[in-house]
């Protein structure tokens, strides 16, 4: 059996990115794989590169995005959200015909909008999102030390085409995520952007909040010295991600972040006047619904199903149709809509 050498370059080599690449070189040593890959790294930061690829994650580094992206059939970009519009702007003249991005920016419409001023039609953006493997849920880790092949495994794939992307493409990312063990969910940028606000946005700001507050405050220097686990997971986005992307991410998204913020401000205050009144039953009362709803929505999330019908995608078992023809030598005559020769 022939296997299609695929060029792949992967622009930001943090946790995604990097597990993005362990993931497609776990596929590549498989007897069954249909294609190899060739994995291309690109990060700005100093020495990040050299790590992905010294744990496997990457065969070359690259020293810029534009060298990157020339002549690769896809390119992830996973780059700090607020690099991704000049990102966009430098790779446009890079990106060989029909070539496939995939975007994992935070959020969907600011990026979809860049992408239409910015690359070129020849080119076929595909907005991508990881909902990871639950084993990974709790740790709020975000470097490339912390990267895994089985980083996406048991989870989903949020997939959100540009309007212009061609069926061809859009088939390459629904497989593409498959192969890395995700189950892809198709979603609309809109739809994709209001949740991102409660689930990324949100907690972002409260933990960044929550420590501004407190090193603000008189009992600073005394608390300061308190940090366990729990505080470190509440801000870890302080250590993780730079002030200007956690601001695009927020600006971006408005807002949907300021309702959210704003329903959320309205239970705080409601806590407040409960723990004011010393009001035992009805901080009781939300704590436990609070906990019996967490428990079933954390059993959902573990299991992948959210209905009878669900069930997360195996990558043990999609090789004998992953990708056949949609990659490869292929990739350019698919996505142009003319028929495969043997």
């Amino acid at each position: 059996m022939s296997v299609n050498a695929i060029k792949v370059a992967i622009l930001g080599l943090g946790r995604v990115g990097t597990s993005v690449g362990l993931s497609l070189n776990r596929y590549s040593a498989r007897k069954d794989a249909r294609q190899r890959f060739e994995v291309f790294g690109f990060d700005p930061r100093s020495g990040i590169a050299s790590a992905a690829e010294k744990i496997g994650a990457i065969q070359h580094v690259v020293r810029s995005v534009y060298d990157a992206a020339a002549g690769k059939d896809i390119i992830v970009v996973a780059l700090p959200y607020a690099e991704v519009q000049t990102v966009f702007r430098e790779i446009a003249d890079a990106l060989r015909e029909d070539s496939v991005v995939l975007d994992a920016s935070p959020l969907k419409r600011p990026s979809l909008e860049w992408a239409t001023r910015l690359l070129p039609a020849h080119a076929h953006l595909v907005g991508v999102t990881p909902i990871v493997n639950p084993r990974y849920l709790f740790d709020g880790l975000n470097d490339t030390e912390h990267a895994a092949a089985d980083f996406f495994d048991d989870g989903f794939m949020l997939v959100t085409p540009s309007p212009r992307a061609a069926k061809a493409a859009v088939e390459l990312a629904t497989d593409f995520s498959a192969l890395l063990g995700a189950t892809p969910h198709f979603v609309d940028p809109d739809e994709h952007d209001g949740l991102m606000a409660a689930t990324e946005g949100l907690p972002a700001l409260l933990g960044a909040m929550t420590f501004y507050m407190l090193q603000r405050s008189e009992g600073w220097a005394d608390a300061r010295r308190m940090g366990n686990p729990a505080f470190g997971q509440l801000t870890h986005h302080l250590v993780d991600t730079h002030p200007d992307d956690l601001r695009d991410l927020l600006l971006n998204n408005r807002e949907n972040v300021a309702r959210y913020l704003g329903e959320t401000i309205t239970v705080l205050t409601s806590v407040h006047e409960l723990l004011v009144r010393g009001d035992r039953e009805g901080l009781e009362a939300a704590l436990v619904e609070a906990y019996d709803t967490y428990q079933v929505w954390l059993a959902k999330r573990t299991s992948g199903r959210w209905d009878e019908k669900s069930a997360a995608v195996s990558h043990e078992k999609v090789s004998d149709t992953l990708m056949s023809g949609l990659l490869g030598g292929y990739l350019t005559r698919r996505i142009r809509g003319e028929e495969d020769r043997d």
